[in-house]
């Protein structure tokens, strides 16, 4: 009994190194490993081991291949021969039948399938016998139906910036990571919150959305493994009236796409000039300041890109280096976040504010191109909404920072796995491969700018939480 058991187990390695081989591009290992031994578990108390491995095989191609097709006339005219019609026995799936046939096929020899007489002989003893017990192995227990029951899936638990929620929650990508063997749960936080006060412990991933604040997460949890799956610059969504009026006061320039001149608007919002106070405003003349509404520079990356990009302005183009540099680059900046009021701490809740409550709430607002382009391909646009791409802008590195081996794994498929790198572009995101970007956009009619020649690089780590400690310091 031990040596069967023996070389069954061998028998069984060695039908999964070849499934393996054949469904390596299709599936990940864990996928095909994680098949064979839901189907083995289908025979477990049944006496008919030394066919097992054979039916395992079967089964498992066909699990792993829906597609796939008898193509032998041998196993039709054994299943033919084995239930004595076409059809399958007691009223039993042909999934079934087509099993038996496979092991017949394996056990009778090329001369006795020629010799129909001898085929029948057969049929009506042993073949008959070994076609029930396979029959009753392969009926899942109390189902009729002899479905295979799909394989456990490995859940891995992530923590990511909201702004990547709608890419989570599409039916689509958890197709996607499905077939790779896995469903994701993700739960969204503000980028700066993952990095300061979410307790990494509870995930197997996290997922901010920039270097910055994966680097910080790095250095909490010990870990120097990173992804960079996708990525997205910041721009500036408005209307069309807000637009125009800018476009008169000199900080807006319109074109194939609409650009925002920062160290104009700079400027102008240092003097704390009002929407009310431009010359011909009759679109928008309400008493507010004229500011770009942000998220919380305490919580959320994207507040922290818009910090690094007007210090930048603010230090005379230049990055920000030096006690020195960042106290005069906060002394500047800080009432861009301070005169806003409230703000949300990530970014969905502002720009789901614009989408829904027009200009009158939020006339101009910082966010992700991805939000925006997903808005676009998703119909949510309305037609006097306008992306404006600030000059110069800031490219958020969307950042898989793996916690453990789970992790490792989504980390590596987000960033490899051709269906999802498409996914992510669909959702507005701009992934390794750009044209998969670029196409989706075309297709849309989405003006973008591919290029993004002005592009500032965000200050080090250090400075960028000593300008974030600053600007915090000033609410008070």
């Amino acid at each position: 009994m031990a040596v069967d058991a023996a070389r069954e187990e061998k028998a069984l390695r060695e039908v999964t190194n070849r499934l393996v081989e054949d469904y390596g591009e299709a599936h990940p290992a864990e996928r095909v490993e994680a098949v064979v031994g839901a189907v083995r578990k289908r025979f477990e108390g049944h006496s008919v081991r030394e066919f097992v491995p054979i039916l395992v095989e079967r089964i498992a191609r066909r699990e792993l291949d829906p597609k796939r097709s008898m193509n032998a006339a041998t196993e039709v005219d054994l299943t033919k021969a084995a239930v004595g019609e076409e059809g399958s026995p007691d009223g039993h799936p042909a999934e079934t039948t087509s099993v038996f046939a496979a092991v017949a096929g394996r056990f009778v020899s090329a001369r006795l399938v020629e010799n129909k007489r001898a085929l029948s002989v057969v049929a009506a003893g042993v073949v008959v016998v070994l076609a029930f017990a396979v029959i009753m192995a392969v009926r899942q227990p109390n189902s009729t139906s002899g479905t295979t029951a799909a394989p456990a899936l490995t859940t891995v638990h992530g923590v990511a910036g909201s702004e990547k929620s709608a890419f989570f929650d599409d039916p689509k990508v958890a197709d996607a990571l499905a077939k790779r063997g896995f469903k994701v749960d993700v739960e969204p936080a503000g980028s700066r919150q993952i990095a300061t006060s979410v307790d990494l412990g509870k995930y197997d991933f996290a997922f901010p959305s920039s270097s910055a604040a994966a680097e910080l997460v790095q250095r909490k949890s010990g870990v120097t493994g990173k992804y960079v799956p996708f990525s997205s610059p910041m721009v500036i969504a408005t209307f069309k009236p807000i637009a125009d009026l800018l476009t008169q006061a000199g900080i807006v320039q319109p074109g194939a796409t609409t650009t925002f001149d920062v160290e104009k608007y700079l400027v102008l919002a240092e003097k704390g000039v009002q929407w009310n106070q431009l010359e011909g405003n009759s679109t928008y003349s309400v008493p507010k300041n004229v500011l770009v509404s942000t998220t919380d520079p305490r919580t959320s990356n994207s507040a922290a890109m818009y910090l690094a990009v007007t210090a930048y302005v603010a230090n005379d183009n230049t990055i920000v280096r030096g006690a020195k540099a960042e106290d005069f680059a906060v002394s500047r900046v800080s009432r861009l976040f301070t005169r806003q009021g409230f703000t949300e701490s990530s970014s969905d809740g502002p720009f789901k504010d614009y989408l829904s409550n027009g200009m009158g709430t939020v006339p101009m607002a910082w966010i992700y191109e991805a939000q925006y382009v997903d808005a676009a391909v998703h119909n949510q646009l309305k037609p006097d909404m306008v992306l404006m791409y600030p000059r110069p802008t800031v490219m958020s590195q969307h950042t898989v920072v793996p916690l453990d081996d789970k992790g490792d794994r989504i980390g590596k498929l987000l960033t490899t796995d051709p269906d999802l790198q498409r996914l992510a572009a669909e959702h507005g995101f701009r992934p390794t491969d750009v044209t998969l970007f670029t196409n989706t956009t075309a297709a849309h009619q989405v003006p973008v700018d591919v290029n993004l020649v002005n592009q500032v690089s965000p200050p080090d780590y250090d400075t960028l939480e000593h300008l974030l400690d600053g600007v915090a310091k000033s609410y008070n």
